[in-house]
């Protein structure tokens, strides 16, 4: 059985990851008798974990894993260590006896336990004893019922609970769960833009605009380039430390920011200035979104041959980079687009219009949200296998670690 593991981000109040939920389907099943529940996450942490690597997957830190009552009495959560995992407990989990025992275990071995999707309920108080979050959904909670889980359960003495808003969209949600006392955010709400009225994009930053339009026209201008990037120290130190780096493999020293952009070339200037550029035009939001935004160029590159779309590789990376440029500028999107010159296919499948290129889009974000239905559509319509889908994900998952996290150059 094929596991596809997908991840996404649980945020703290500063918007730093605090740790990763994972989220997974057998390649047979999109719904899981309670069996086939068992079976999945099995093989889950069996196989993916030991083929792929928990670390790949988030980078040390810890992982949310939902567990069926059958795995949770039956010890698989111990295959996995105590300082790597929070056991998420279903919403729909009966605590009696038996379960409680089976929770009460491994607490005591020092896992950390969560309640998913909670409703206060009576029946549940005994079990909030153990549990070390409360994950609330708000797509379907009222604001009352957000407030008084919080109110109910501290006033239960279980003081030492954290809260997690779960789903949370918007900007303003996300400021409406800190004011009510959750302490973890997990949603979309990073990767959308906080829109301001007639909002100017800082002067500063305006460089890296005009550096964006300008390796994405048909003919690049490189002493206009040039130019522009030795107005910025830091970027002009950046381009010559990478280009420098053991991924290039250059005999000889680069020194000079022109010789660096004619050794690289046009489509490789482009795809690494984007992200260099996206990297100091977001200084001041969450890395997540910056490597959100690496994995997504990183897909859609590595999906372009099997699509018939080779030729246009290039294109498609920039497409997934640019895909979260209006989060980064808070801006709208139609509004950034025509400032860049973009292929007009590009254009519209960010702004959601089917075509080829959209379902490329559709597919990655698809992947990311977990949603499994809406990628085996956009794969049928591709005609790709799922299988190499999950490979292409995983495998823009480990560079854009690499790129973001293990070198110097764009920090």
């Amino acid at each position: 059985m094929d596991i596809y593991v997908a991840r996404q981000p649980i945020f703290d109040c500063y918007q730093e990851v605090f740790a990763y939920e994972l989220l997974y389907r057998s390649g047979a099943n999109k719904f899981y008798s309670t069996l086939d529940g068992d079976r999945a996450i099995s093989e889950m942490i069996t196989n993916s974990f030991l083929l792929i690597g928990l670390e790949n997957l988030t980078r040390g830190k810890k992982a949310f894993i939902s567990f069926t009552r059958n795995l949770l009495e039956n010890d698989t959560a111990m295959l996995l260590p105590n300082d790597s995992i929070v056991v998420e407990i279903l919403e729909d989990a009966d605590p009696d006896d038996k379960m409680m025992a089976a929770c009460r275990k491994l607490k005591n071995l020092g896992y950390l336990l969560a309640l998913d999707d909670f409703r206060y309920d009576h029946r549940f108080l005994p079990l909030l004893e153990l549990v070390d979050f409360v994950k609330v959904d708000f797509l379907n909670s009222s604001l009352y019922d957000r407030r008084s889980i919080i109110n109910k359960i501290n006033k239960s003495g279980r003081n030492r609970v954290k809260f997690l808003a779960d789903r949370v969209e918007t900007r303003e949600e996300f400021t409406e769960a800190v004011e009510l006392g959750y302490s973890y955010f997990q949603g979309y709400f990073f990767s959308k833009p906080h829109l301001v009225s007639t909002r100017d994009i800082p002067s500063f930053k305006l460089t890296y605009m005009q550096i964006l339009q300008e390796i994405n026209k048909e003919e690049v201008n490189f002493d206009k380039l040039e130019d522009l990037i030795k107005r910025d120290v830091s970027l002009s130190y950046k381009l010559l430390k990478f280009i420098n780096s053991l991924a290039f493999g250059f005999r000889s020293e680069i020194r000079s920011i022109k010789q660096a952009l004619v050794l690289l070339g046009q489509k490789e200037i482009s795809k690494w200035l984007s992200l260099i550029a996206l990297r100091n035009i977001g200084e001041n939001k969450p890395d997540e979104l910056i490597v959100a935004a690496l994995c997504r160029a990183k897909f859609c590159e590595l999906v372009a041959p099997r699509v018939g779309l080779k030729s246009r590789s290039p294109d498609l990376f920039l497409m997934g980079m640019f895909s979260l440029i209006d989060a980064f500028l808070d801006k709208p999107l139609p509004d950034i687009l025509v400032e860049l010159p973009l292929a007009d296919d590009i254009k519209e499948a960010l702004l959601g219009d089917t075509n080829r290129l959209g379902d490329v889009y559709g597919l990655v974000v698809a992947f990311e949200k977990g949603d499994w239905d809406e990628l085996s559509r956009r794969a049928a319509r591709l005609e790709l296998d799922e299988k190499e889908v999950k490979e292409f994900y995983l495998d823009s998952l480990e560079m854009a670690n690499q790129v973001f996290f293990r070198k110097p150059v764009l920090s």
